[in-house]
């Protein structure tokens, strides 16, 4: 039997040991046992999403355990959810700050996941006072001064680029294409209506059967646009995929070529042809000189086909993983191979590049520029052909770039969308498949001309015919003209002024009235295009809104060990006078007893299945309960049309799916009761739709136990 099918086992054993005690009851002796099987599980396999969650339940059954507690917070920071090991890092440092040498470091590469970039420049700083005074250390928990300074770097870099917000609409491209699992890697034709990608979702995966680290294999899926809207994605098929990892890489401008990834002989790029019948042939090893015995892992073709941009890790590079491009030969192989340069390369790993359509402007991620916020950060640059050589990388900015990794970008022909994966808090599972809008196109170039550009003649000249004259008779009085008045060219009225609106958000405990700095976000409610903000005093946040028409917003507000506030408000637009809107909210303290109503969780009709824009509400109602320890009842309930008895087990499994999708996130399911109330507690009358059943349709949560 493998050692994760033993594991599994043990954990359906061991869930009925613990789920007889609350989540929030201290057991040190459940601690040291689950703290166990989280090494077991770290040892003999690389399911680290399994040990994390394990090692979570350890620290929450112990939170004065340092070991847990410690080892909590390292498996978020090398899995997901990121911000989130602060909590279990901050435990460890109130018991006991010096467990661990580099334990401010860790505390502030959390909080910078968090976007706290003060918290994270505070501890950071921390660290380097320790490091200052004790400079001959040498244990294995040190952090050199290079990479604390690095650091500090991105944490100046990523509050600047947070205040100054681009104006980006990034929304997920919705659950047709992504899943409750990774979906990364699109590739598209200039055309836009077929979408190939990778996913390691379970369902019509060609292998059943899981990897080392406990989640499916890689495989490659498509689908096509159904009018304005994409079918439901399906699996590319046997010839492309096998049983074993696939990953989608690039696709060729007229959607005949499709490049994957497979890991044979070190990581290898093989290119599949579209065949007649619209299916895709076998994979084959792109000829010439661009694997090698080293891992070639992403590519790029450019749109007449004759040059290729890919990554390698070979020798002779500038760092450890660099772009290169190649260039086709007379015998249709890829020779010509050389490095992008410094310009472009460094120490540290470049992947994901994209050669647009206009083929000077390229796309591509780093972790190691000068400029970046944390992780790999999507750049652009642009071919010099005058110099020779490639412009500045310029990072694109908050929200496309965030602490965490941002990679694999592609553009629309016209440079108005862009697509790319990314783990935000919409997200349907982990890493989401989204589309860029801008609102002017992200390329600043025109197309190169890749044809002889036609000879422009001028047009013709045409005559104009002369006007008659007047003989003048000597005997007749000389006539003079009047002497033509001056007048001035009248200065067109400039238009009026357009003053930004001021939005202030002031945040106040509900039963205090005292400040809360909490985090608040307004963003726009269907294009997600963030508002500029300033925090203007303690609890007060003053958004700048520059659009001129009116729009739908959603304001969110959140703060550790509070109810979060998620609302759908309409603001004015700005005008030529200068206008501000003060809008208070109330937080209250997630104390037993305490309900509130999940108004944004949506699901198809008479289905207990989420729609899209269902997973803002549900990530924050995951973020609030990780942020905690408090045990919630999730409720279901429906208005009075239908049977009663069938109102009842729909609204059981609309709650029981709201808890599917927390638990599989990680939240402990000793922390949750799933109930399906029906009918049972309408709101308001059942007699109007909008003002009642609508209202009736609901989900809620109440606090059992803090």
């Amino acid at each position: 039997m493998s050692s994760i099918k033993r594991i599994l086992i043990f954990l359906t054993v061991l869930t009925a040991f613990y789920s007889q005690s609350t989540a929030q009851e201290q057991n040190k002796e459940l601690s040291k046992e689950l703290m166990t099987q989280a090494e077991i599980v770290m040892t003999e396999t690389k399911a680290l999403d399994i040990a994390r969650d394990l090692m979570v339940q350890a620290a929450d059954s112990d939170t004065t355990s340092l070991r847990a507690n410690y080892e909590a917070g390292h498996l978020h920071l090398i899995t997901i959810n990121r911000g989130a090991a602060v909590k279990y890092f901050l435990r460890v440092y109130r018991n006991d700050p010096a467990y661990r040498f580099d334990l401010e470091y860790r505390i502030g590469k959390s909080y910078q996941y968090g976007l706290d970039f003060d918290n994270a420049e505070k501890f950071y700083n921390l660290y380097k006072e320790k490091l200052t005074a004790r400079s001959t250390y040498q244990g294995r928990d040190k952090v050199d001064m290079a990479t604390v300074d690095r650091s500090l770097n991105e944490v100046t870099n990523g509050r600047r680029y947070v205040q100054n917000p681009q104006n980006f609409s990034i929304v997920n491209i919705g659950r047709e294409i992504n899943s409750e699992y990774d979906d990364y890697g699109a590739v598209f034709s200039e055309r836009e209506d077929e979408i190939v990608f990778t996913s390691r979702r379970k369902d019509d995966n060609l292998n059943q059967n899981v990897y080392d680290d406990n989640l499916p294999y890689e495989d490659i899926f498509t689908t096509k646009k159904n009018g304005a809207n994409w079918a439901f994605a399906t699996n590319i098929g046997p010839k492309v995929n096998t049983l074993y990892h696939e990953s989608s890489l690039a696709m060729s401008a007229d959607g005949n070529t499709l490049f994957i990834y497979n890991d044979v002989n070190g990581g290898d790029i093989l290119y599949c042809e579209r065949q007649p019948d619209g299916t895709w042939g076998e994979p084959i090893p792109l000829p010439g000189i661009i694997n090698s015995s080293f891992e070639e892992k992403s590519i790029s073709i450019s749109k007449d086909e004759n040059t290729l941009y890919f990554t390698s890790d070979r020798p002779g590079g500038y760092g450890k993983t660099d772009i290169y491009r190649a260039t086709k030969d007379s015998r249709g192989e890829w020779s010509n191979v050389k490095n992008l340069g410094p310009k472009i390369n460094t120490p540290e790993n470049e992947d994901g590049p994209f050669i647009d359509y206009d083929n000077v402007t390229l796309y591509f991620s780093s972790n190691g520029l000068a400029s970046g916020m944390g992780g790999y950060d999507i750049y652009k640059a642009k071919w010099d052909a005058a110099a020779q050589d490639w412009s500045d990388p310029e990072n694109l900015g908050y929200p496309i770039n965030t602490p965490d990794n941002d990679v694999y970008i592609i553009t629309s022909p016209d440079g108005k969308r862009a697509y790319y994966s990314s783990v935000r808090e919409e997200g349907m599972g982990f890493t989401d498949i989204y589309v860029i809008t801008a609102s002017e196109p992200l390329r600043d170039t025109k197309p190169v001309e890749t044809k002889p550009v036609a000879e422009v003649k001028p047009d013709p000249v045409v005559e104009q015919p002369k006007k008659d004259t007047v003989a003048i008779v000597k005997n007749d009085p000389p006539k003079t003209d009047p002497k033509p008045t001056e007048t001035k060219p009248q200065a067109k009225p400039e238009p009026p002024k357009v003053v930004p609106l001021k939005y202030v958000v002031t945040v106040v405990d509900a039963e205090t009235k005292s400040p809360i700095n909490a985090k608040v976000r307004l963003s726009g409610q269907k294009d997600n295009v963030i508002v500029k903000s300033t925090s203007t005093g303690p609890g007060v946040v003053e958004f700048t809104i520059s659009d001129k028409a009116a729009k739908n917003y959603r304001l969110s507000v959140e703060q550790d060990g509070y109810v979060f506030v998620n609302q759908n408000v309409n603001i004015a637009g700005a005008g030529t006078e200068a206008k501000t809107l003060n809008r208070s909210i109330e937080l209250r303290k997630l104390a037993v007893g305490v309900t509130s109503i999940l108004r944004n969780i949506y699901f198809d009709y008479d289905k207990a299945k989420f729609k899209t824009e269902s997973y803002t509400e549900l990530n924050k109602l995951e973020a609030m309960l990780r942020n905690s320890n408090v045990k919630v009842e999730i409720s279901g309930h429906t208005d009075a049309y239908g049977k009663w008895d069938y109102n009842r087990q729909l609204s059981q499994r609309r709650a029981e799916a709201v808890k599917d999708y927390l638990t599989k996130k990680g939240i402990d399911p000793r922390r949750i009761k799933a109930v399906g109330y029906g009918e049972s507690k309408p709101l308001a009358s059942n007699d109007d739709e909008q003002e009642g059943r609508e209202i009736n349709r609901r989900v809620e949560f109440k606090v059992l136990q803090n």
